[in-house]
């Protein structure tokens, strides 16, 4: 911690950061976030750590997923509800058919900040910046639209605060209570196959209460059976909305993030002596790492070193989006420096940023059958190298877009037109997501199980 303090990432070089024209008006944003209350408290941050130490012990797995970029004008009961519907949809799957707990983390509550490969986008000989994200400008193609505006950092914390409300009311409140899992499918998935066998296993799961009940256990009194933990995410692009959030626990004296659960680094912000990586060296969130091709094992471990120098349990997650096609080279190698170095990270996949592609009729999309090839890769790495695989990390909605090809569903580019609502990049619907997790969930059964990873199903 040596220097440290929550402004000097300003020092570094900060990459995919915006140039405000209003610097006054950024000031003043700075100051009123800075003035409002967390978010998220240290409690919770120590909790999630204690669960993911145990997923990177092998007793747990992790499910993280959620919007690409959440848009201010998706902010609503409907997509909060549906995204955390279909999260824990996936999450009984893996947990009935793994025999583990499944830690929920969702993309959501604060993923309004997007990295862009260019500065600038040019439409019919107009050149105007890139869309980065509602937290920074909008993306409509204006001049108006597309300048940077500090006082959506403001509108970016009501939303995030009104989002955390609904979802602190969904985990406890009743909605995620087992004896209801029946009326989690949404219609359009409930007609499809997985939405049958969705139903089938929740048929399982209401004759296995009914007969822990009638072997005299208080299924309604158990609190295991009415709520979940469910935290949050987003990456830590913004550093002035990151900076402006960051309180001290009084308890331990430490500094946190307190705009989510866990914060993490992007592939194009790892920079080892960037402002992104100064920044998260200092709080004491969990820390998520997304690791590309282009990762060499002595970037990782030099990011190791600096982001968790006491090897804190549970504070590291790596998230490896390597592309299906790249995988099974590019992941063994990290998996045997970190192992070798004596670091136990948690190991997530995330097969959707490498998988993207442009249809015929110019959609951006991806491939169900890439994602899971990706997850294959995964699994059979980590079977090979002897390591845990620990978790999944998917761009999804519950709702029923038509963004991903593929799938039991069979999307083609003709069908992405029908309702491509995402703000940025494709995600997976609700039935999509369904599919993945049945596919995934005997592969996951088996890594536990110490057989290793079985080949997923075409």
């Amino acid at each position: 911690m040596q220097s440290w303090t929550p402004f000097s990432w300003r020092r570094h070089k900060a990459l995919q950061l915006p140039a405000y024209p209003d610097a006054q008006g950024l000031q003043g944003a700075e100051a009123r976030l800075s003035s409002l209350a967390p978010l998220i408290f240290p409690g919770e941050i120590t909790q999630l750590k204690e669960r993911l130490a145990s997923v990177a012990r092998g007793e747990a797995f992790l499910l993280q997923g959620g919007d690409c970029a959440e848009s201010f004008d998706e902010v609503g009961q409907m997509p909060v509800e549906s995204t955390f519907r279909v999260i824990l949809q996936m999450a009984v799957v893996l947990t009935y058919a793994a025999a583990c707990p499944v830690i929920k983390v969702g993309r959501i509550a604060g993923q309004f900040a997007k990295p862009r490969s260019s500065e600038t986008e040019t439409v019919g000989g107009v050149t105007l910046p890139s869309y980065r994200g509602d937290i920074i400008n909008g993306a409509e193609f204006n001049a108006a639209a597309r300048a940077p505006d500090p006082q959506r950092l403001l509108t970016a914390y009501s939303h995030s605060a009104a989002t955390l409300n609904l979802l602190r009311a969904l985990a406890q409140g009743g909605f995620a209570d087992l004896h209801r899992v029946h009326g989690w499918t949404a219609d359009f998935v409930r007609r499809s196959p997985q939405g049958e066998k969705f139903e089938e296993l929740a048929g399982r799961i209401t004759q296995s209460l009914a007969f822990m009940e009638a072997c005299g256990f208080d299924a309604a009194r158990a609190p295991q059976l009415h709520a979940v933990e469910f935290y949050t995410s987003h990456e830590a692009l913004h550093l002035h909305y990151e900076e402006a959030l960051t309180r001290l626990d009084e308890q331990t004296g430490r500094a946190y993030g307190a705009s989510a659960h866990m914060l993490w680094l992007g592939e194009r912000t790892r920079v080892i002596e960037g402002a992104h990586v100064e920044y998260l060296r200092g709080i004491d969130n969990v820390i998520g790492i997304k690791l590309g091709p282009s990762a060499a094992p002595a970037d990782v471990l030099a990011l190791l070193d600096r982001l968790d120098p006491d090897q804190q349990p549970g504070r590291i997650v790596l998230i490896a989006r390597m592309g299906s096609g790249k995988i099974h080279e590019a992941l063994p190698p990290l998996l045997r420096a970190v192992r070798d170095a004596g670091r136990k990270p948690v190991w997530c996949c995330d097969p959707m940023h490498g998988n993207t592609v442009t249809s015929s009729n110019g959609y951006k999309t991806r491939d169900f059958g890439r994602i899971l090839d990706e997850v294959r890769g995964f699994f059979a790495a980590h079977a090979k190298e002897g390591t845990y695989p620990g978790g999944l990390h998917f761009e999804l909605t519950g709702q029923d877009v038509t963004e991903c090809r593929g799938g039991a569903q069979a999307l083609g580019d003709d069908a992405l037109a029908e309702r491509y609502r995402t703000a940025c990049d494709p995600r997976l619907n609700g039935s999509q997501s369904l599919e993945l997790a049945f596919l995934i969930a005997g592969v996951l059964a088996s890594a536990r199980s110490g057989k290793g990873a079985r080949t997923l199903p075409d």
